[in-house]
């Protein structure tokens, strides 16, 4: 077995992290890093655009209607 640790960027800093059961935290470098990034999960900094269109326009090709 390889003794190398695995190093990952953190996703918050970009820094060095350990990506192995002796880092709590992986795959973020620090308990601080990973709290930053559940923050911005509760504020919603990681929501994804809704496509759908509102329920007032019709379904279909527009060029249809």
């Amino acid at each position: 077995m390889s003794t190398a640790q695995r190093i990952v960027r953190c996703p918050t800093c970009g820094g060095d992290s350990v990506y192995a059961p002796s880092n709590p935290w992986r795959p973020f470098c620090s308990e601080r890093c990973k709290q930053i990034d559940l923050g911005a999960w509760g504020n919603e900094d990681f929501k994804v655009p809704d496509e759908t269109p509102p329920d007032e326009l019709p379904f279909g090709d527009p060029k249809e209607n």
